[in-house]
């Protein structure tokens, strides 16, 4: 049969290389435990730790109180989501033997579409309850007051401990983005490393991005603004596999990708409660 001379790896490494290109929302968040996770239902504890008492004293002669004990804090992430693929392909074995050019075209595909499920379920975290939201209500918003609702937001970040220098990222919809540039002529560019995983230009030093995923309720949008840091997410495993289904003279490919999402630093993560007229 054509799939013997199919290499899954091959396939997977296609895909995980066209996901990390097609990513908007994923790229910017925390990724650092993935390593710590194999299998479905696995779960990783996110430890954080509170900020200890700083004392100031104008005697020479100093006698320190008792050490403290500070608190610390923790978060479970659980690996809970699957996406699944599974499709019928022409003969393997002279779709790869053509420059890989079936290959890779079927590759993409699967990897844009895995990393659209992806992207909007870290988008959707902004519907939940711990997400931090700039107004209870939805705001209207026009070319007068879009820019002061982002500094209103980046002011509440900065309250919040988050440091000027860092990676700040605002990922918005195509009509905030019209919006925005708008009001703010400076947000085009022509640099192409800006272009990549829906980066569309800078407001001051906050990144900005644009998404068709970006949270939605009702008639209301939920514009994120916040570090890569306020969002853990982990992919470990990309799982292909070839077949021939019983009833066809095709061969198939199968697999699905294991990931979640969880909003770990609520307090660096400021979402535009949004509408438009």
């Amino acid at each position: 049969m054509s799939f013997k001379n199919f290499i899954p790896t091959v396939w997977a490494e296609g895909i995980e290389r066209e996901l990390e290109r097609t990513h908007v929302f994923a790229e910017d968040t925390n990724r650092k435990y993935e390593g710590d996770i194999k299998d479905q239902g696995d779960s990783v504890k996110i430890l954080g730790v509170g900020k200890p008492t700083i004392t100031t004293t104008t005697e020479h002669d100093i006698t320190l109180n008792e050490p403290e004990e500070v608190e610390d804090t923790s978060v479970i992430m659980q690996i809970n989501q699957v996406a699944t693929f599974n499709y019928k392909v022409g003969d393997i074995d002279k779709a790869q033997a053509k420059s890989n050019g079936i290959m890779d075209a079927l590759s993409q595909e699967t990897s844009e579409g895995l990393a659209d499920v992806m992207d909007k379920y870290i988008a959707n975290l902004s519907l939940r309850n711990e997400a931090l939201k700039l107004d209870a209500t939805a705001q209207t918003v026009t070319t007068d007051n879009i820019l002061q609702m982002i500094d209103k937001a980046l002011v509440k970040l900065y309250e919040n401990d988050v440091k000027q220098n860092t990676r700040i990222t605002i990922t918005v919809d195509p009509m905030f983005h019209m919006i925005m540039k708008q009001a703010y002529t400076k947000l085009d560019t022509d640099n192409s490393e800006m272009l990549k995983n829906g980066r569309v230009g800078k407001y001051g030093n906050v990144i900005v991005k644009m998404s068709n995923n970006v949270a939605k309720k009702g008639d209301a949008r939920l514009i994120q603004i916040k570090t890569d840091r306020a969002i853990a997410f982990a992919k470990p495993l990309t799982h292909v596999e070839p077949y021939r289904p019983e009833k066809k003279f095709a061969d198939a490919v199968k697999g699905f990708i294991l990931y979640d999402s969880k909003i770990v630093r609520p307090k660096e993560m400021i979402n535009l409660n949004v509408k438009y007229n």
